[in-house]
């Protein structure tokens, strides 16, 4: 079988490339360990070759190749002679640690589960979940320790002996300063006091909407958004008790590329309470907006942040509720951060702001710039009664990656009539630029698929994206 005999030969590149790495030791042999796991589930079908093997485990072994020439890429990156540059230029890399490991205990519960592995016992062990996150967070406290020796030593080398580094030095600095700032991902979501946040004065709305005011203020060191809710309908106590509740279910959702929650705030004054739901904060606005306003962007800035969105979505999809999806993908639901670093939000706190909100207030027309049918796919157009899906989530998210590559709305000056036409008749993809990568361009055309099952999985797509990233910088 070919692909077993690739998978085992990336596995074998894997092993080599680890024993040469330069820093983040510990997290790349972690992850060669997991691979060597993994590797003893596919030695397991090669065995049994003769046998008929199901489409779940060949969809499987398909992922985990995407997923292992992502582990490739990104253990490459510290073993070469610019290892100290290429870790400062990616402060990320412990985000994509996290997200390849999450892909390989993916792959793991698949093929255990398809094969009902005998030696399961041994090799759950290399993956269950509490033993896997203590492994994980104890190889990053050891990593950042040793990468911090090294940094302050190469400082005062690059320091004495070339002034020309100037650059190198400053940004070396400057990682660490992020090092030793407070964690977002450290905040729990819980009910904040009055007194912990502080407002940027002038004090007045940002952002109005018919049923809320949003400001930026500061809460713990973070810059944050404070929405808040006018016109309320319910009590305090019954917006608490879901508030609660919703915590809980958030607590799944942590990711770099997910709008940080950090809780809500009652105000006490006078007869009725003031309710503040409190969110990260993203400098420049929606996807949307910095698309609207920014044409001139980079073929790698574009790449970096589909791969980012992405990100977002696969968490959302990973969830332990394995049906999870958003409701409503598009454009305006991501955020940008000051670096453009793009987060999925609209979905977070989701019935404690419904609880809040006075249920005869009528949604903002801003809200209706483009119409929800350009994010539909073939299927659900033609279908009265649709059952919303990943699938269906998927072509949504095709639209937002061909809006990033385009930096334009999708079917300008459509109507509706005119988008069911397109898409469900003539199964029309509105064209990329002609300058767009082809690797992008292919995956931007198989998440618009006509038919969803060639849609590829978010996982699939964050693998490829990641890979894509990493040859667009070299």
């Amino acid at each position: 079988m070919d692909l077993i005999q690739s998978i085992l030969s990336i596995a074998s590149q894997i092993y080599t490339l680890v024993e040469t790495v330069n820093t983040n030791k510990k997290r790349c042999r972690r992850v060669s360990e997991r691979v060597k796991a993994l590797e003893d589930l596919v030695g397991s079908i090669k065995q049994r070759v003769q046998a008929q093997t199901s489409a779940n485990i060949e969809k499987a072994l398909k992922e985990l190749s995407f997923t292992l020439e992502s582990a490739q890429e990104l253990i490459m990156k510290f073993t070469t002679a610019s290892w100290i540059e290429r870790t400062f230029k990616s402060s990320s890399y412990g985000d994509d640690f996290n997200s390849l490991n999450e892909r390989l205990n993916d792959a793991f519960q698949v093929l255990s589960g398809a094969l009902q592995v005998e030696q399961g016992n041994l090799l759950f062990k290399v993956f269950e979940q509490a033993t896997r996150e203590r492994q994980d967070e104890d190889d990053r406290r050891e990593d950042e320790k040793e990468l911090r020796i090294l940094l302050i030593e190469h400082l005062e080398c690059q320091q004495k002996a070339f002034e020309e580094l100037k650059t190198t030095v400053q940004i070396m600095q400057k990682f660490l300063e992020i090092m030793n700032n407070p964690r977002v991902t450290d905040e729990g979501i819980k009910e904040i006091n009055p007194e912990e946040l502080k407002y940027e004065l002038p004090k007045e709305p940002f952002m109005t909407t018919s049923t809320s005011e949003v400001y930026r203020g500061e809460y713990n060191g973070f810059q944050v958004a404070i929405k808040r809710y006018t016109d309320l309908n319910t009590s305090s106590g019954a917006i608490k008790s879901v508030f609660k509740k919703e915590t809980e279910t958030m607590k799944r959702f942590e990711s770099p590329n997910i709008l940080r929650m950090f809780g809500i705030c009652v105000q006490e004054e006078g007869p009725r309470s003031q309710f503040l739901v409190v969110m990260e904060y993203c400098e420049r606005g929606s996807l949307r907006q910095v698309l609207d306003s920014c044409k001139a962007l980079s073929w790698t800035r574009k790449a970096c942040m589909c791969l980012d969105a992405a990100k977002g979505l696969y968490r959302l999809h990973q969830t332990e509720e394995k049906s999870k999806v958003h409701g409503s993908i598009n454009s305006c639901k991501f955020l940008v951060a000051k670096d453009y670093t793009v987060k999925l939000g609209g979905f977070e706190l989701a019935k404690t702001e419904t609880s809040l909100k006075n249920h005869s207030a009528k949604n903002s027309k801003k809200d209706q710039e483009i119409s929800p049918l350009c994010y539909c796919p073939p299927e659900v157009i033609k279908d009265i009664n649709p059952c919303y899906s990943k699938e269906w989530e998927m072509y949504s998210f095709g639209i937002v990656l061909w809006e990033i590559a385009t930096c334009e709305k999708p079917f300008a000056g459509c109507s509706d009539k005119d988008i069911q036409q397109k898409v469900f008749e003539e199964k029309f993809q509105e064209p990329l630029p002609e300058d767009c990568p082809k690797p992008l361009g292919d995956l931007i055309n198989a998440c618009r698929a006509y038919e969803s099952f060639q849609r590829p999985s978010a996982g699939v797509l964050m693998d490829r994206l990641r890979i894509l990233v990493a040859q667009l910088k070299e």
